[in-house]
């Protein structure tokens, strides 16, 4: 893999059509009972965006971005952890669903500590929250189709896809996406 930026895995949220149709669109179920996310599911088998605003259908897939892009996906991601604290695997467990290259994991959380994202300390991270969270109920979509998870790589009937200002990653089951975004 020296010298290849992207990993094996697919990403598979490009898969399908990006035409609407006023069938398509579903309200969602809670994933935990106090969420509420867009559903999504397009009749042809493919995927439909839903209430993600005019830009979401020009960003690339996880497959499509580059070094930068990736280390940029990572740091959003690490911005938003909803945990104060966790310990260095952890984080990388997380920054695995974008790229499982030592180097890029290293440097998306240098990148993080360096832009003041992070702290790390004895094998810890500690973030900085300074009102950066997920909203589920708009940056959290549902789809329906055949996934598989990025997380633990279970097959998905409907996958969970989290959009940051960096692009979107996912697929993730109900569980993976909350254990992704550390609400578990």
């Amino acid at each position: 893999m020296a010298g290849d930026e992207r990993d094996e895995q697919p990403d598979l949220s490009a898969f399908g059509s990006s035409a609407e149709s006023d069938g398509d669109a579903v309200a969602g179920d809670d994933l935990d009972g106090s969420e509420s996310v867009a559903v999504e599911a397009d009749t042809n088998g493919g995927t439909t965006d839903t209430g993600g605003g005019p830009d979401t259908e020009d960003r690339p897939s996880l497959a499509d971005l580059d070094r930068e892009a990736r280390v940029a996906l990572g740091v959003d991601l690490l911005a938003h952890l909803e945990r104060e604290s966790l310990s260095l695997p952890e984080a990388v467990d997380r920054i695995e669903t974008i790229t499982t290259n030592p180097a890029l994991t290293r440097e998306i959380l240098d990148t993080a500590e360096l832009r003041g994202v992070i702290d790390r300390e004895e094998g810890r991270i500690r973030t900085r929250r300074g009102g950066t969270f997920v909203r589920f109920e708009a940056q959290v979509v549902r789809r329906a189709g055949d996934y598989e998870c990025r997380r633990c790589g279970a097959g998905l009937g409907t996958g969970h896809f989290v959009r940051f200002e960096a692009g979107e990653l996912g697929p993730f089951g109900p569980e993976c996406v909350r254990k992704v975004l550390g609400r578990t």
